[in-house]
């Protein structure tokens, strides 16, 4: 997996910001959003194998500029790896608000514990999630999250998680 994903999250963020945010109340105006805790749950792989298990926890701050709502995050495997970063999101919702997606884009630090040597330790990590949205804005949704440190470092053979993830609105 290569940067599929970052680069996803940012053509789909800067067209709905120049179609949607740019003509109304500016480009990047700061605007409320629902804060979110999630959490999710998956497995880790690492050159097409299957590694270990992961837990994610990410908070979604109550405001977003433009599209992108920011957020933080945090992961730990059974491996002893983790990993802590501060990046956005970017959600689309269908049908009636009941079905979404989300991409998102976490620049963070890499802790290596057992796990997986990604080559350095500044690791970054996008995303796609797509998912249920219940009335009362509970989420449940299947994310595919990958890492990897850009090209900063020559050895950069990436990390996958693939997860379910529950979000709990807050407030």
């Amino acid at each position: 997996m290569d940067g599929t994903m970052a680069v996803a999250f940012l053509l789909a963020g800067l067209a709905d910001m120049g179609f949607n945010h740019c003509p109304n109340q500016g480009c990047l105006a700061e605007r409320p959003m629902q804060s979110r805790a999630d959490l999710s749950f998956g497995n880790v792989i690492f050159q097409n194998n299957t590694v270990g298990k992961e837990v994610y926890a990410r908070y979604e701050l109550g405001k977003a500029y433009g599209p992108f709502q920011p957020m933080i995050g945090v992961s730990a495997s059974d491996q002893g790896t983790a990993w802590v970063g501060i990046g956005a999101a970017f959600t689309s919702t269908f049908a009636g608000g009941r079905i979404y997606t989300q991409l998102h884009l976490m620049p963070g630090v890499y802790a290596r514990g057992n796990g997986p040597d990604l080559g350095h330790a500044v690791e970054f990590r996008s995303g796609f999630e797509a998912g249920y949205q219940a009335r009362n804005g509970l989420r449940v949704g299947l994310s595919f999250d990958h890492r990897s440190n850009a090209g900063i470092s020559s050895t950069n053979p990436g990390l996958e998680t693939i997860a379910l993830r529950v979000s709990v609105p807050l407030k």
